[in-house]
């Protein structure tokens, strides 16, 4: 009741592809396609640099630990 058919789908894409056409939706396709790879692979970029600089941050709390430690004796 209410929903899109698959009929009124298939219209709605002809009518899309007879006002774009073929070549200019491919390149759209595509265009959509290397964003979301952009976007993805940025992403997985992310991670390994949240990891490098926890790692920074725990060997930075260690060193300042260290020196006090060595304040402390001296």
């Amino acid at each position: 009741m209410g929903g899109i058919s698959i009929w009124q789908l298939l219209i709605i894409a002809l009518i899309v592809v007879l006002l774009f056409g073929t070549k200019k939706l491919r390149g759209m396709g595509s265009d959509l396609g290397g964003a979301v790879k952009g976007f993805k692979k940025a992403m997985s970029d992310e991670k390994p640099k949240e990891e490098e600089k926890a790692i920074e941050d725990q060997q930075a709390e260690q060193k300042t630990a260290a020196e006090q430690k060595n304040k402390e004796q001296a």
